[in-house]
């Protein structure tokens, strides 16, 4: 059972993981990423024996996230992918790991942001432009920011620490 369990709980970073190289090497992240997190996140709460109240509480931070993410997205912050992976990792999280999750996608956020501004810099801009396309493409000056990517990062530092993650270690 308990490896069952395990394999259950790798699908979220492994699906985190995925959706950043998508969205790093095309600027997008497939609905299907989303898809996968938000229907594997309940047999592997199921198979952890997670209360229901805390199923509940899971779901609520993930609706309430994908709100925050759908502002964002309106207001022109983040991509409409960016905002689903967003709340379908806030589901697999749950609370306390969900600041957690916030804090890092934050940070992460910020240095994705600082090395951007670095590689699309006149000094560095010739020498990244001589790597494949999808590196390229991110050095373009205006070129939108892959924040699959801080999700990703921040999904992962908050992951150790998530309920569902503290369940298997007591299993």
């Amino acid at each position: 059972m308990a490896l069952l369990q395990a394999a259950l709980l790798f699908l979220c970073p492994a699906l985190l993981i995925v959706a950043a190289l998508k969205d790093v090497t095309s600027y997008t992240i497939p609905n299907w990423i989303s898809l996968a997190l938000i229907v594997g996140f309940f047999p592997a709460a199921l198979a952890l024996g997670l209360p229901w109240s805390s199923l509940g509480l899971h779901v609520g931070i993930g609706v309430t996230a994908l709100v925050v993410g759908m502002a964002m997205f309106a207001l022109g912050w983040i991509g409409g992918g960016d905002a689903k992976v967003f709340a379908a990792t806030a589901l697999w999280l749950g609370w306390p790991a969900s600041g957690t999750f916030l804090l890092a996608t934050a940070l992460a956020g910020g240095a994705l942001a600082v090395l951007l501004l670095a590689m699309r810099s006149m000094l560095l801009r010739p020498y990244v432009s001589a790597g494949p396309s999808w590196l390229s493409r991110l050095a373009e000056p205006g070129e939108n920011v892959p924040y699959g990517l801080a999700i990703c990062i921040g999904g992962l530092a908050a992951f150790p620490p998530s309920a569902l993650m503290v369940r298997l270690a007591g299993a």
